[in-house]
């Protein structure tokens, strides 16, 4: 009702601009211009009712798919509304609401498939996946988000039954929200030209998870968000507690273990309130896995933060959109033997030539970067400096990519060293024992406390001969024993 009187009354003043011979005609046009945002701004999530009117403004701005992330930050993290939780009542399929705080709560949203179902298999994946140990730090929540209550009730029934010991021990919860506290998912906005089966879908998909996360803001530490058709790697939440605690003291909004859709990205359960606040503001407005790049980049984290290997790998063939096939496979997924290596903290320094910002900080991580130099010379090397003399048990190093697999190391070799000389930005060691050459590329060695009987202090890649490629070092992992001088 609103826009068609809007349009009527600019049309209105437009004439009266024209009228108006002491005002120019650019600035005419630019106030309409302005005017004509405010009121299509005006117009947008009329029909949201969670949204508070302080703060419509911020939110239809940050509603384009052309965000300017660095331009709200400050404004939204200080936000109070988004702390609290949505007022909205669930209902308990099965278990009860947890005795106490655990480290971890995996979340789950389901809803019926045309063809085939994969959520018992994604339930059992995370308990076989999980030694006794670490079942008591982990809590698993399903959310049964279709409103055909017949598919629901035999989902329960599933669930109850074949994992009736995790429900009595409180590691599992199946929860529902009523279709009564869903807002309008009918008419939407047809961003994108999607249909409007696909505009209803994405859209409905966006609350469930709103309502999923608002239910887990309380119950852990850290919560990893899974979808419905995923197995797991052996004891992930080790690896998970790992790469936690390599990130102490340093900020970060997501921390993600998988780069397909919203498969096993991590967050603070802090974070959690605003996040499924930010979900249902922009419900109508775009997938999620495009909503959690904004999210992310509100909150001041620009880049992706992706571990690999990854964690959790898609299973599912057919889509829970329209029964569709699914075919897309995480090629960094590791089921067995998964191990994140320790990397204990170093000083990092090269002489090589450095393009751009790929610095030689990118190579030493599990993270999704790379450290890329000039075409190096015999006796260029890439140096790192422990803080702390360790043990190291096992080295691997790998040069290259996919897309670039002649930015190789094609002649070159590894060596650790001890006895540190120099300051502290100069510091390096004065002896080195060569542990090996590079053999396509790669490098790996095992067992290595038993063949190096010195600390550690340092380790290098030295370049043996010139190449006319230039090199990239796509990872470099150190593990450490525990019995690493302190």
């Amino acid at each position: 009702v609103m826009l068609p009187y809007a349009f009527l009354h600019m049309r209105h003043n437009l004439k009266y601009f024209d009228k108006m011979r002491c005002l120019r005609k650019r600035s005419a046009v630019s106030f309409l211009g302005v005017l004509v945002i405010c009121l299509l701004f005006m117009n947008l999530y009329i029909e949201d009712g969670y949204v508070l009117e302080g703060d419509k403004q911020l939110i239809r701005e940050t509603a384009t798919h052309q965000l300017n992330p660095e331009r709200y930050v400050h404004t939204f993290k200080d936000l109070s509304n988004f702390s609290g939780s949505i007022n909205i009542s669930y209902r308990y399929l099965a278990g009860t609401p947890l005795p106490r705080k655990r480290f971890l709560t995996i979340g789950l949203s389901s809803v019926k498939r045309k063809k085939g179902n994969y959520l018992l298999e994604t339930i059992k994946s995370i308990f076989e996946q999980s030694s006794y140990e670490e079942l008591k730090e982990i809590a698993v929540v399903v959310q049964l988000a279709d409103f055909d209550s017949a598919w629901s009730e035999g989902m329960v029934q599933d669930i109850s039954q074949k994992f009736a010991h995790h429900i009595i021990a409180g590691r599992l919860i199946v929860i529902h929200v009523p279709e009564e506290y869903y807002p309008v998912l009918d008419g939407l906005k047809r961003n994108y030209n999607d249909p409007e089966d696909r505009v209803k879908f994405r859209s409905k998909q966006n609350v469930d998870y709103a309502f999923l996360l608002n239910f887990c803001a309380n119950l852990s530490d850290y919560y990893v968000m899974l979808e419905d058709d995923v197995r797991c790697s052996k004891n992930f939440l080790t690896a998970v507690k790992k790469v936690i605690t390599s990130r102490e003291g340093s900020y970060w909004v997501t921390l993600e273990f998988s780069k397909l859709g919203y498969i096993g990205k991590l967050y603070h359960s802090h974070d959690l309130p605003r996040l499924a606040h930010f979900l249902l503001m922009f419900y109508q407005e775009m997938p999620c896995d495009w909503l959690l790049i904004h999210f992310r980049g509100l909150l001041a984290q620009k880049e992706v933060i992706r571990f690999k290997p990854s964690l959790f790998q898609h299973m599912g063939y057919y889509s829970s959109y329209k029964g569709a096939e699914n075919k897309l496979k995480d090629d960094d997924f590791e089921e067995e033997s998964f191990d994140i290596p320790d990397n204990p903290p170093a000083n990092l320094h090269t002489n090589m030539n450095v393009f751009e910002n790929y610095e030689a900080s990118k190579a030493y991580s599990s993270i999704d970067e790379y450290f890329w130099g000039k075409a190096p010379s015999t006796g260029d090397f890439y140096g790192i400096v422990f803080e702390k003399p360790i043990k190291i048990t096992k080295i691997k190093v790998v040069t290259g990519t996919e897309d670039r697999q002649n930015d190789i190391l094609q002649h070159g070799a590894l060596e650790v060293g001890e006895k540190i000389v120099g300051s502290k930005k100069g510091r390096q060691c004065t002896t080195y024992l060569r542990l090996g050459e590079f053999k396509n590329g790669n490098f790996e060695i095992t067992d290595l406390e038993h063949k190096v009987l010195f600390d550690i202090n340092c380790m290098r890649i030295l370049v043996t001969k010139s190449q006319k490629e230039w090199l990239i070092i796509r990872s470099i992992s150190v593990w450490t024993s525990q019995t690493s001088v302190q």
